[in-house]
């Protein structure tokens, strides 16, 4: 009685801790990047955006390509819809969290979205 009570509970912490890890995939393994930015660019221009007097898609007003380049000269980059890029400039050092696309959408796998502007401050 007692191994069947412990197998249904490990069968049923191995169910949670599977869907913990598919729903929240980004954010457990979202990547810290301090360094030096290197580029941030709006990725369309706010007037392609804009039809028949208001946005399409508000979030894409405001939506910017990231690259950092950190300590060991790697560069990062990212795409992000995070407002707080509109005011980081190139050379400008920064801490941002990278967050990954999950490894089962193929086509976006090993790539990042959402990079969020943790500090940003001046390089010494």
């Amino acid at each position: 009685m007692k191994k069947k009570l412990v197998l249904v509970l490990l069968v049923l912490v191995a169910i949670a801790a599977s869907y913990v890890c598919i729903r929240w995939y980004s954010y457990i393994f979202a990547r810290t990047v301090k360094g030096k930015i290197l580029k941030v660019e709006r990725v369309s221009p706010p007037e392609a955006i804009v039809v028949g007097g208001s946005p399409a898609n508000p979030n894409a007003l405001f939506s910017f390509a990231v690259a950092i380049r950190d300590e060991h000269s790697v560069i990062h980059t990212a795409s992000s819809e995070d407002r707080q890029w509109a005011v980081a400039e190139p050379g400008k050092c920064a801490e941002a969290r990278f967050f990954p696309y999950p490894p089962w959408e193929f086509e976006k796998a090993g790539t990042y979205f959402g990079a969020r502007l943790v500090h940003l401050m001046d390089c010494p």
